[in-house]
């Protein structure tokens, strides 16, 4: 075993000394070198402001020192003869060596993007979180079958495999899975994030918490509501924080008793109340229709602001306005009433009964003297 590497003679002792003494200088070079890269970057990224390079920086942090003494070994092997057997291993080791670290960087720069993401702005952290582990776990699932593969295993069977058990898996748990990427929807599409007040059905509240399978709503009346991410997706959605105005729609009767000159006027008088008011935009004011008790007039303005108690105080200036319109006016607002109309006046308990007996005689038989009857 003369050039073996296992052999302990004059040359492979020279062998060995210049294998270590390269695999360390290597190890230092590529240490410092990588070391000063990331410090470049990362005080250029301070001083021209601009983050990609200190995300870059990062991921060079991320180098493995124990994969750069791998790849620090490989060199200095290379300067030395091996047998074909060590040859085939150690090509081998420099596609691990590579595979391993490059899912090191790429795992490194899809945690330091969910950072960012999620500290950037108001993000849903669950569905981060979860798009996180979905490509995080697609890379190492991508490595381990390239790593495979190199070694000589037949991938295709394990592949398949894994398809099958994942189908067996995947309809055991179809449920969870539902809401999960439910969840993953919400955070993609966002019909609405944390802090949103919402509407559905018979719930109105506001999003407390978005769960990768329920969504925590706190209601109007304090309790919180629990819904499915998949359930709450099926639902028509009202979402008012992402009202910019609203739209108002009201009305008003009046009693038939109005002339119509001051009938007239009434559109015009509202939409001067309704001009004079802040934060308000008159759309349009008209008689609408003659309904069956009142004279129905319909309204309709927006409000410059998504506030709802804003809105409240708006409507109650604009009805008291109104109203006093109408007192100053003599005008009356109509009221639910019926008149009966008879068409013959009834008659009187007194009358009754004579009526009654005239109408008996009439149709009563004549008795003649004698007893006899016509």
């Amino acid at each position: 075993m003369e050039n073996g590497v296992l052999g302990f003679n004059q040359t492979t002792l020279l062998d060995t000394c210049l294998v270590v003494a390269v695999a360390v200088v290597s190890y230092l070079l590529l240490r410092a070198a990588f070391g000063l890269l990331s410090r470049r970057l990362a005080k250029f990224a301070s001083h021209h402001q601009n983050p990609w390079y200190g995300f870059v920086s990062e991921i060079i942090g991320n180098t493995s020192r124990f994969l750069l003494m791998v790849f620090s070994v490989q060199i200095g092997l290379k300067l030395v003869e091996l047998s074909p057997r060590w040859e085939s291993a150690f090509a081998h080791g420099w596609f691990l060596a590579l595979a391993l670290q490059i899912a090191l960087w790429l795992d490194a720069a899809v945690r330091l993007w969910t950072v960012s993401y999620i500290n950037g702005a108001q993000r849903n952290p669950v569905t981060s979180v979860l798009v996180t582990y979905m490509v995080r776990g697609t890379i190492w699932s991508v490595v381990l079958l390239a790593i495979l593969s190199n070694l000589g295993v037949n991938i295709t069977a394990f592949v398949a495999s894994l398809g099958v058990g994942g189908i067996a898996v995947a309809l055991a748990v179809q449920t969870i899975l539902s809401d999960l990427f439910a969840s993953l929807s919400i955070g993609i599409d966002k019909p609405f994030e944390r802090g949103d007040f919402v509407v559905f059905g018979d719930v109105a509240g506001s999003i407390e918490h978005i769960g990768m399978k329920t969504t925590r709503i706190r209601s109007l009346s304090g309790e919180q509501i629990v819904c499915s991410n998949a359930e709450l997706l099926k639902q028509i959605l009202h979402n008012y924080k992402r009202m910019a105005e609203r739209r108002i729609v009201f009305g008003l009767g009046l009693s038939y008793k109005t002339p119509v000159e001051k009938v007239r006027e009434m559109p015009a008088v509202i939409e001067r109340i309704i001009r004079a008011t802040p934060d308000t935009r008159f759309d349009r004011a008209h008689f609408l229709a003659f309904e069956q008790t009142a004279l129905r007039f319909e309204v309709v303005y927006i409000v410059l602001s998504a506030d709802y108690n804003r809105y409240m105080d708006i409507q109650q200036h604009i009805n008291l306005e109104i109203m006093q319109a109408m007192v100053e006016r003599g005008i009356q607002f109509a009221f639910p009433t019926q008149n009966l109309v008879l068409s013959e006046p009834l008659a009187s308990k007194d009358e009754a009964p004579p009526r009654r007996q005239e109408n008996a005689l009439r149709s009563s038989p004549t008795l003649h003297q004698g007893g006899r009857r016509d």
